[in-house]
Parts: C-alpha cells; sequence; structure tokens
C-alpha cells in the first residue's frame, strides 16, 4: 500500500522536476548544492584559502552583492510633494483617463459620479467619497476594461443662492441677476474641487465633466420631466408640504435634517364631546365628557377638524380622583396618564374604538366650531392618550384623513411661518414657532382646555441649508405620485446588489415613506418648471408639444432663457395651436424652479449615453439613500421601469478620531489640502496625497470613517514599512533584467516556486477584494503577505544566496526572477490605492522601457502554472520542521547548529529527499529553508547522539490530489551546536576553521580571481 502511495507521489512530482537518482527520491539535482560538491577549493599554491586575521569584513567586503537602489525608503516634506506632482507629470496622469477610452477592450466599467454640491471647498468627505470610486476605477482599468467615469457637479439649489448673495437682500434684484451671480459663485467652487480632486490623483478626463447648469443636461432633465408628465406622474395639488420659513420655499424630504435634541412644548388639552357617539348613549354619567388630546405642536389647535381614534384599540372613560372631571382615553395609555397627571383614574365605561364612530366634539378655542370623532390607521398607542388631534393643513397623515373624510384644509400661516388672518386677530402675524406657540397655550389655558404642559425633547425637521425648524403647511406645489413608482421601484431594487446589504432595508424604508415628492421650489437659481397658468383662471399650460420647444430653447441657450426671452418665443403660435388653446397674452410663465434632487436625479438620461444607459455601480455616502439614489431610482423606473444601476455602493461619513462630526465650532475638521501639503499646526505634517488614499482603503468604508493625526501617522507609517520592502527588492534586482536573465520556474529551487505559488494566491485575494470594493482586506491581505511571506520568511532565508552566491548563478538568478515577480506583482496591487507610489517604483524596476508606465500595462501577470502538484506540501513540510527547531531554542541562532531530521519511509520523507537528496549537506534547499549549519536527513535518529542533542517531535499532515492522498507523517529532528566555524565572508558555520572560507565562498573568490 505504502508503495503504492510513493509511486503516486513520484508521479505527481515528475510533472515539476527530474527525479533524483537516489533512492527513488525526487529532487531535482540540477538545483542542489550537494555535499559532493563540497571538495577543497584550492588557491594557487594548492593551500586553503584563508582570510587576514582582524580584516576579514573588508577584505571580502566588495565580493558581497549588497543591495543597491536609488529608490528612497522615505521621502517627507517638500521633497515627497515634488516627487509626486513629478510622478503625476512624467507619467502622464492627466492623459490616462482618455487613453484607456481610446484603446480597444472587451469589456465596458461604468461608475457614474453621484454630482457633489458646488458651494463650497473641498473636504474629507469629497475626498473619501472619490478616493474610493478612483480605486476601483483604477483597478478596472489595469484589468483590461474600458472605464467610463464622467464627474459631475450638483450646481443649482438655495445653498448656492444663499451663499452667492452672501447678507445682501434679495428684493432689489431679478432673477437673471441671482442667478448670474449663483452661477459664478458655483463656477469658483467647481474650480477649487476639481484641483483638488486631481491633486488627490483621481482618474478622468477634466476638461469633459457635467454639470447640472449646462443647457444640454438641463434639456435631458426636461425630457425626463415631460415623459413623467405624459404618464400622468407629475401633477399639481394644493396638499401639505414641509415648507422653511427660513428659506421661504417647500422642501422635499430628502432636504431635512433631523434635529434628536429638539425641544418642543407638548400638551395636553381636552375636547369637550357635545354628542356622544349614538353606541355609547345608553351609558349613564357620561353626560360631561372631554376627549384628551396630546400634541408636540400646539400651534395647530386653531387648525384643527378632527380627533382620531384607532377603530380596533380599546377605549375608556376615567374619572379623575382629584377634580371628578371625565376624559376618554385609551385604555392602554390609562397608566401612562394618570402617572403624567400625579392623580388616580377610575375606569367609568370601556368601549372599542369603532363604538365611537358619530361623537362630536367642541373646538376649544374656537366658539361654535364643531369637530368630529373619525377613525384612522395611523394613530397609535407609543405616546400620548391613543387620540390624536387632527389639523388637515398640517400634516401629512392628517391630510389623509381629510380627504378621505372631505373635511375642509384652512391654512393658517403664510410663507413666513406667521399666522394669517385666518386665525383670528389674536394669533394674526405671530411666528407659530414661538410667540403664536406661546398666545395658543395661553388662549387653551384662559378657556379651561389646557390639561397638562411639558418640555419634549424629540427628533424634528429642519431645513438642511439654513439649520432651522420647518413647518408643514398646504400650497400649490408640483408633485410626483412616487406612490404609484412604488411597487416597480422595488420590484427593480431586487435586481440591484447593494453594499452593505443592510443598506437595502434602509432604502426599502425611505420608499415607503415617500408616497409623493414636492418637486417645485419657490427661487430662483434652479431649472425653471416649463409651465404657463392662465391669467384669470390660473389653469396650468403644460404639455408634451410645449415642454419639448422648452427644451430644445434650453439646450441652445440654456435655461436662464426662460427669463430672457419673451413669452412669444417660450410659447410660439405654433405649439399654442398644437395645445388648442387660447392667444399667448392669456398667458404668464411659471416661477418654480426644480428640486434639485429631480436635477441629479435625472443625471442617468444626460450623461449615461450607451443602449443600455445602466451604470455598474453607484458609489456615494449614506445619506443619499434618500436622496440621490432614490431619485435616480424614481425617475429612471417612472421612464425605463428599470434602475439606472446594477450595483449601490454605500459608504460611511467621515468623522473625527473621537468619532464625532466634523464641526468649525468643535474645531475638529480635517482639511485634505492640509493633510497633503500639510497644515499650520505642527501635528499635520505634509504626508500627501498617498497617504490620504491609503487612508481611505484602510478604513472600515461601510461604517463611520475617523480621520485624525493617529490615523494618518498610520498611514504614512505603513507606507513607509512597505517602502522599505520594494527597496529591499529593487536593491537586490540590481543588474537583471528578466528579459535575459529570467530562469524557467521548472529550472527555479523550489522555496523559489512555492513564493510564486504564494504570489498566485495572493493576487486572487486582491483581485476578489478590489471586485468587491473592499480595499481595506486589500491592505490587509498585502500586510500579511509582506510581514509573514516575505520579510519573515522568504527573504531571511535568500539573503545568503542573494548576496554569497555567484552573481550568475541558477539560484541567484532563480531568487532574482521570482522577487522581480514578487514586486512587480507587489507594485500593481498597490498601484489602485497608491498609483503615486506604484508608478516610482515602476520607474526605478527592471525588465521595461523607461517611457512605459504601470498603469498602461496591465494588471498582475500571475500564472496558472505556479501553482504546481506537491511544491506546497514539500515547502511547507519543511517548514513544519523548521517550526518545531526553531521554537526548540528560542533566542539562540540557528546557523549556529547541525540539524538531524529523522523521518520513516513514506511521503513526508520522499518529500523531504525532493529538498535534499544526499544523507547530509550544508548547502541543500532544505539547509537554506532551515537557515542552519548543515541537515542529515535520515530514516531514525542516530543512536549516538552527542549530550548536548536536543530533541524534538512533531507530525505534518500530508494532503495531495485533492485529499485522495493523505498521511499523518510523523518527524523526530535532533539539535547539536555545530562544530564548524563561521565563514569570515558569508558568515554561515560551515566553514573548517575561523580564518578560512567556506567551499562555496573559495569557489566565488577563485571564479572571480580568475576572470581578472
Amino acid at each position: 500500500m505504502l508503495l503504492c502511495r510513493v509511486s503516486a507521489v513520484s508521479r505527481t512530482f515528475a510533472s515539476w522536476g527530474r527525479g533524483s537518482l537516489r533512492g527513488g527520491g525526487l529532487l531535482h539535482r540540477a538545483l542542489s548544492f550537494s555535499s559532493s560538491r563540497c571538495h577543497d577549493v584550492m588557491s594557487g599554491e594548492g593551500r586553503c584559502q584563508s582570510a587576514e586575521t582582524g580584516s576579514a569584513q573588508a577584505l571580502y567586503q566588495d565580493t558581497i552583492l549588497l543591495p543597491r537602489t536609488k529608490f528612497p525608503m522615505k521621502l517627507t516634506g517638500q521633497k515627497l510633494l515634488d516627487r509626486e506632482l513629478e510622478i503625476q507629470q512624467k507619467c502622464g496622469f492627466a492623459d490616462l483617463y482618455s487613453w484607456q477610452r481610446q484603446r480597444k477592450a472587451k469589456k465596458e466599467f461604468c461608475l457614474h459620479d453621484g454630482p457633489p454640491y458646488a458651494n463650497g471647498d473641498p473636504h474629507v468627505g469629497h475626498a473619501l467619497n472619490k478616493i474610493l470610486k478612483d480605486i476601483r476605477n483604477r483597478f478596472e482599468m489595469l484589468r483590461g476594461r474600458q472605464v467610463h467615469y464622467i464627474p459631475g457637479w450638483d450646481c443649482h439649489g438655495l445653498p448656492i443662492e444663499l451663499k452667492a448673495l452672501g447678507e445682501s437682500a434679495t428684493s432689489g434684484l431679478d432673477p437673471l441677476q441671482i442667478r448670474r451671480k449663483a452661477r459664478a459663485f458655483a463656477e469658483q467652487a467647481i474650480a477649487r474641487q476639481k484641483a483638488a480632486f486631481q491633486r488627490w490623483g483621481v482618474m478622468a478626463d477634466w476638461d469633459q465633466c457635467y454639470y447640472t447648469y449646462d443647457g444640454a443636461y438641463e434639456a435631458s432633465q426636461l425630457e425626463v420631466f415631460q415623459e413623467m408628465h405624459n404618464k400622468g406622474l407629475i401633477y399639481q395639488d394644493y396638499k401639505p408640504v414641509f415648507w422653511s420659513p427660513s428659506s421661504r420655499t417647500a422642501l422635499a424630504e430628502a432636504e431635512l435634517e433631523y434635529n434628536p435634541e429638539h425641544v418642543s412644548r407638548a400638551i395636553y388639552a381636552t375636547f369637550p364631546l357635545i354628542t356622544l357617539p349614538p353606541k355609547i348613549t345608553s351609558e349613564a354619567g357620561l353626560g360631561s365628557v372631554s376627549v384628551l388630546v396630546w400634541t408636540t405642536q400646539p400651534w395647530t389647535i386653531p387648525a384643527n377638524q378632527a380627533v382620531c381614534y384607532m377603530p380596533n384599540a380599546q377605549y375608556s372613560v376615567v374619572k379623575r380622583a382629584d377634580n371628578s372631571q371625565l376624559l376618554l382615553v385609551a385604555t392602554e395609555r390609562t397608566a401612562s396618564v394618570a402617572a403624567l397627571l400625579g392623580t388616580e383614574l377610575e375606569s367609568v365605561g370601556v368601549f372599542t374604538g369603532s363604538q365611537l364612530e358619530g361623537g362630536i366634539c367642541k373646538h376649544p378655542t374656537i366658539p361654535d366650531k364643531e369637530v368630529p370623532l373619525l377613525p384612522a390607521n395611523h394613530v397609535t398607542m407609543a405616546k400620548g392618550t391613543g387620540l390624536v388631534h387632527t389639523a388637515p393643513a398640517h400634516g401629512m397623515d392628517d391630510y389623509s384623513v381629510a380627504s378621505h373624510f372631505k373635511l375642509p384644509v384652512e391654512c393658517m400661516v403664510d410663507a413666513d411661518g406667521k399666522f394669517t388672518e385666518l386665525a383670528g386677530p389674536e394669533l394674526q402675524n405671530l411666528s407659530v414657532m414661538t410667540h403664536g406657540t406661546d398666545k395658543v397655550i395661553s388662549m387653551l389655558q384662559k378657556c379651561g382646555a389646557l390639561v397638562k404642559e411639558e418640555q419634549c425633547v424629540h427628533s424634528y425637521p429642519y431645513d438642511w441649508r439654513t439649520k432651522q425648524p420647518v413647518v408643514i403647511r398646504p400650497s400649490k406645489q408640483w408633485f410626483i405620485n412616487t406612490a404609484s413608482l412604488k411597487d416597480k421601484a422595488k420590484e427593480a431594487l431586487q435586481k440591484v446588489r447593494i453594499l452593505p446589504e443592510s443598506a437595502r432595508g434602509s432604502l426599502l424604508a425611505m420608499l415607503d415613506r415617500r408616497t409623493y415628492w414636492c418637486i417645485s421650489r419657490q427661487r430662483s437659481w434652479g431649472v425653471p418648471i416649463p409651465v404657463f397658468y392662465h391669467k384669470e383662471t390660473g389653469e396650468a399650460l403644460i404639455n408634451k408639444y410645449s415642454v419639448s420647444h422648452i427644451g430644445k430653447l434650453f439646450k441652445e441657450k440654456g435655461s436662464d432663457c426662460w427669463w430672457e426671452l419673451p413669452i412669444e418665443t417660450l410659447l410660439p403660435a405654433e405649439v399654442l395651436k398644437k395645445t388648442k388653446s387660447g392667444p399667448v397674452t392669456d398667458y404668464v410663465r411659471g416661477e418654480d424652479v426644480l428640486d434639485i434632487w429631480f436635477d441629479s436625479g435625472a443625471s442617468w438620461a444626460a450623461v449615461l449615453e450607451e443602449s443600455d444607459s445602466r451604470a455598474d455601480v453607484y458609489v456615494e455616502g449614506k445619506d443619499q439613500i434618500g436622496g440621490w439614489f432614490q431619485s435616480s431610482l424614481l425617475t429612471s423606473v417612472a421612464v425605463r421601469s428599470k434602475a439606472p444601476y446594477k450595483s449601490l455602493v454605500v459608504h460611511g461619513f467621515a468623522v473625527s478620531e473621537k468619532g464625532e462630526k466634523m464641526s468649525k465650532s468643535l474645531g475638529n475638521v480635517v482639511d485634505p489640502d492640509a493633510v497633503i501639503n500639510g497644515g499650520k499646526d505642527p501635528s499635520m505634517p505634509a504626508y500627501g496625497a498617498d497617504v490620504l488614499r491609503w487612508w481611505v482603503a484602510e478604513s472600515n468604508v461601510f461604517s463611520e470613517v475617523q480621520i485624525g493625526p493617529t490615523a494618518l501617522n498610520v498611514a504614512r507609517d505603513n507606507i513607509n514599512k512597505l517602502r522599505n520592502t520594494l527597496k529591499f527588492m529593487l536593491g537586490n534586482l540590481q543588474g537583471f533584467d528578466p528579459r535575459v536573465h529570467a530562469v524557467d520556474p521548472k529550472e527555479m529551487h523550489y522555496i523559489d516556486q512555492y513564493m510564486l505559488h504564494l504570489l498566485r494566491e495572493y493576487s486572487i485575494k486582491v483581485t476578489d477584494a478590489y471586485g468587491e470594493f473592499d480595499a481595506g482586506r486589500v491592505i490587509r491581505v498585502l500586510q500579511a503577505f509582506i510581514t509573514r511571506d516575505l520579510s519573515s520568511f522568504y527573504f531571511s532565508i535568500i539573503k545568503d544566496r542573494l548576496y554569497c552566491d555567484p552573481e550568475d548563478s541558477l539560484g541567484r538568478r532563480s531568487c532574482q526572477t521570482v522577487l522581480e515577480e514578487i514586486l512587480d506583482g507587489v507594485t500593481r496591487s498597490i498601484a489602485p490605492i497608491l498609483p503615486h507610489l506604484a508608478e516610482e517604483v515602476h520607474l526605478h524596476a527592471p525588465g521595461h522601457d523607461e517611457e512605459g508606465t504601470l498603469f498602461k500595462s496591465g494588471w498582475i501577470k500571475s500564472s496558472s502554472v505556479w501553482r504546481r502538484p506537491g511544491l506546497e506540501e514539500a515547502v511547507e513540510g519543511a517548514c513544519a520542521i523548521r517550526d518545531s527547531f526553531l521554537s526548540s531554542i528560542p533566542g539562540k541562532h540557528p546557523a549556529k547548529f547541525d540539524l538531524t531530521i529523522a523521518i520513516e519511509p513514506g511521503l513526508l520523507f520522499e518529500l523531504m529527499e525532493s529538498l535534499q537528496e544526499e544523507p547530509t549537506s550544508t548547502s541543500s534547499q532544505l539547509a537554506e529553508l532551515m537557515m542552519v549549519a548543515r541537515v542529515n536527513l535520515t530514516s531514525e535518529l542516530p543512536r549516538d547522539l552527542p549530550p548536548d542533542a536536543q530533541l524534538s517531535h512533531g507530525t505534518f499532515l500530508i494532503n495531495l490530489e485533492g485529499g485522495v492522498i493523505r498521511e499523518d507523517s510523523p518527524y523526530s529532528i535532533a539539535m547539536v551546536p555545530t562544530a564548524a566555524a563561521r565563514c569570515p565572508r558569508c558568515r554561515r558555520y560551515t566553514a573548517k576553521s575561523a580564518d578560512c572560507l567556506c567551499l562555496r565562498c573559495q569557489t566565488v573568490i577563485s571564479q572571480a580571481q580568475r576572470r581578472v
């Protein structure tokens, strides 16, 4: 049975090395430095070549092939900055995107850029987003794909308008003057951001970007608008919307920020029941019941039109112990209300919600006004009393109730957030959020309806631009019917891959919450809604003919023409004729502009021109779950019934090292320009662009990403460690040209072949990680490969061969061939993250023309032939024995030992024989792996071991042929301090005496002398 297994192993090894002549062993003899070669190498007089006492190091220093390279281990300060800019110039960073667009490629990779807002300087949030995208784009380009990436900017909207105008009032400016100022401000912001993105090494054609204020872009946007309007998805209506008194405009959900620390004056108030519900009139003692409601917005009480209950819930009439007042509350909320009021509540009667139907209440502040009790599904028992005060003008759910029961929707609040005349003389002109609230509470107290007031800290919507609270008020606006798109959007999302998958739930929840989308804004800086209104009736004129005509004008002249051109040009006779409308003099142009989320949400139509018009991926921060991701999805599904993206990547925000949101007031803002070029604070030296890129790559981008001196110093130190490794390889490749000196893998030392096998595994891992947008895993795999496989293992083993073997020897060239492959593979693997460093290494690396750049020469070039059957087991079996040996001599130098390895005949012995075919050797591959003076390979330990011998035992599980061949092989090792002397040239303990070179070094010196 054993012979069969050995035969199988022999057949396996036959494919990757010639068999030994000894005992069926598997050693490739051409690679072995066998002990049979260790005869005396004589000098000219036939004596042992000796070293001069006390000057050995100086005598042989020039014969040692130490690493030599001009590649610096570390660059700091201005030298670093100058070098990065030099690399960008020399290696054609600016032209790289155009070059790759022109080359032939089988596949395209499209990453559609979500447009950053053109309202300020570049910040670390931009850096996180743009660099993350660039890492993936550069990876795809290196793999041979044609990358489609057009950077863009979101150029319209109130924040730009406000910043452009500064403190100056807008009352004296017409729309065109406001727009010119806003455009100029946006252009300046874009110029600053664009320069920063280029400095960070982001690959793009920066002369071919998209801007939402371009006429061609606006025309594409109007095509989307027209298509959605034709389908009845865009309509005008009078309904409640989020309204910002500080901005005097309607807002969409995506334009809100929720302040979790907002403090409201919450109240409990009574609505006396003047007509009992018919189903409970028979109950005795219920003549003076009041309905108890709770609200955090007391200012909405004057607009109350109903009180809503939950039909399936249970309600109780309770009597207060302190004043005998009868209150109607949800049974489930009775205990909480009692605790709040500080009194006992005695249950007088219990009813189901459905029994409350038909009840009528008296409005507490408006005499003679009656409000009904109505069922509603939005009533909950989480807080309050289980009975909800309903003001249709000031709540989305309230409006739904009003629509169902035909209740009036009376708005008592103007655009400035103040009560109108409709609210009565006591409230008129009072701000609803401040003095208006005070007055309403005072009125409730005066009429005896106020039961309790309390401070309520809760999450409340704020205007994301002005950071001021918003209100809900009805106004005539343009809407998208997102409720009718919801199911299609959800179906489309099922085909979209989302990273992280947990973000899918948030995206679906946002879709569920959004029943309609208000897309009209009462500002000047934006794309005008192409609508005309009849002067007398106010009826809107908008159809495919009018919108198409306006789109053509926008494409030719830009949207300023909406204000510049006479209405006769905007609404020509031929358009009016097609629409069968009256004369143009009957109409005025609309004054509203489109929501900027509609601007950017239509970018797929303007930028993705290919037939599929779907991007491979959208990559943005988690705030875009309710923003650009959603607006793009809704517009695309509305027009084309499919998502505009195949994948979504949702990353976190950049925060301070303490995990805090960055704020100027906290002094924790990190400026990316200061990161690169150095800041005023000594703790912020000039790190350069690659450190910023490493920080992005190393971070877990799917959560909040911390940045500060600590994170940046770690990134810098990690890059310097990487440079040190690259410098070692470059230094040992001095004089090596892979086109001339490369060794065929079949002729290599097995440890070298094994490193090619590890390099292939490494390349597969990093390729997979890049494909998953997981640059952090790339860095972890890189660091493990460098630390474990290179620095701690391979480099420590091969230094003797590199430095002391003959320059052109097969063993040294074998090692250099592998070093060149590893250098090339590692350099390409880091190139998407560290393009400046990668190109710098490429400039110093051998084997290519000087004018060539790394990014034009492809991805890691690993070969499937590097994975050879049995190779892994042979080297790793030796490594297992090596680990046992090293753990037995802690703190001692392995080079000072002779090692005897005893293995019973079998698979493991065959494997070790492939690394050393002689019974004893100082120069075999096994001796090199063990890093000892001599290795004796035998089937059993000798009985006459010296007294100072140390013994160790272990086993190694061999797994060949995919598990067909398995054997748990025991081994024993004996460690004995060597009797050999230290060679004065190579410093290995392989010389006969301290003043004599070892056989290998004698050979090298003799050959050198003969050449001279």
